[in-house]
């Protein structure tokens, strides 16, 4: 029972904070905390507000994010950045995917 109370407070609260962000126009990964990820094209991915690398290989990464774990895979991959907000990854990227 008071885990369906926290899960009702928690999802007002993020509605809450989605309609602030839309209002004021504001990025809404930053008002959410939610993971950003840019690829440039198959050779490069950005990602922001991680929560830590779970798993890395030349060909896999599993990476922790609120969302749930990103899954990366492909070819030769090495990190060319990582900082506690943000990791770069550069290799052959043939897919992404989420496991809850």
């Amino acid at each position: 029972m008071a885990n369906r109370i926290k899960q009702r407070l928690n999802a007002g609260k993020n509605k809450l904070k989605y309609n602030f962000a839309h209002m004021l126009e504001l990025p809404k990964e930053v008002i959410l905390d939610l993971p950003k990820i840019t690829l440039v094209g198959t050779l490069q991915l950005q990602l922001e507000n991680h929560r830590g690398i779970i798993e890395f290989s030349e060909e896999q990464v599993r990476i922790n994010t609120k969302e749930g774990v990103l899954v990366i895979t492909g070819e030769q991959f090495f990190l060319r950045n990582i900082t506690e907000q943000e990791i770069v990854l550069d290799g052959k990227i043939k897919a992404l995917s989420y496991q809850k």
